[in-house]
């Protein structure tokens, strides 16, 4: 695995996405090969019908989030639910990593300047993918009981850690029918 640029150079949306992959019509790609994505898994725990409380990581600004940064958030945050709530939980990541990251390589090094083409043909490969992410828009969301308020919160805020741009917790209660 290649060495990944800082998150700082990627996280802010400047343009638009350039994320156009079809399998049914190559033709109309604006990326050829797809970059697989670090996030594989979704939904963790246990989905119950006696669950009362809901607390969601919402974004309070834009920003554009890899995926290797959004599996990072999952991990630490299951493995602090695992560890207290066994089996009293129930954990989703709500966004997906649809946008194409795309890197021009760089030459470095005593003559970089005669190797390297400017800005002729600086489009870049793909390296990443990234979620957009809107203000105000959940990324986590996590379903426990009341009890366990405080445990979810903790997870939350250790998922909160592992991503760029600054984040709240919201909570709300599950009405039981």
């Amino acid at each position: 695995m290649s060495k990944l640029r800082p998150a700082r150079s990627v996280r802010n949306i400047l343009s638009q996405s350039w994320s156009r992959y079809s399998v049914s019509k190559p033709r109309k790609n604006y990326v050829k090969s797809m970059p697989h994505t670090s996030l594989l898994i979704f939904n963790m725990g246990k989905d119950k019908p006696n669950y009362d409380l809901l607390l969601t990581l919402n974004s309070d600004q834009a920003v554009q989030l890899r995926s290797n940064s959004l599996e990072a958030a999952r991990q630490v945050a299951n493995k602090h639910l695992e560890n207290e709530l066994i089996n009293n939980y129930y954990f989703t990541v709500v966004t997906y990593p649809h946008n194409v990251i795309r890197e021009k390589k760089r030459a470095t090094g005593a003559g970089a300047d005669r190797l390297s083409q400017g800005m002729s043909l600086s489009f870049g490969s793909p390296s990443s993918t990234a979620a957009r992410v809107r203000k105000g828009q959940p990324i986590l969301r996590l379903k426990t009981l009341s009890a366990s308020k405080d445990v979810a919160r903790a997870a939350l805020k250790r998922a909160a850690s592992k991503l760029s741009g600054t984040y709240t917790i919201s909570m709300s209660q599950i009405k039981n029918n």
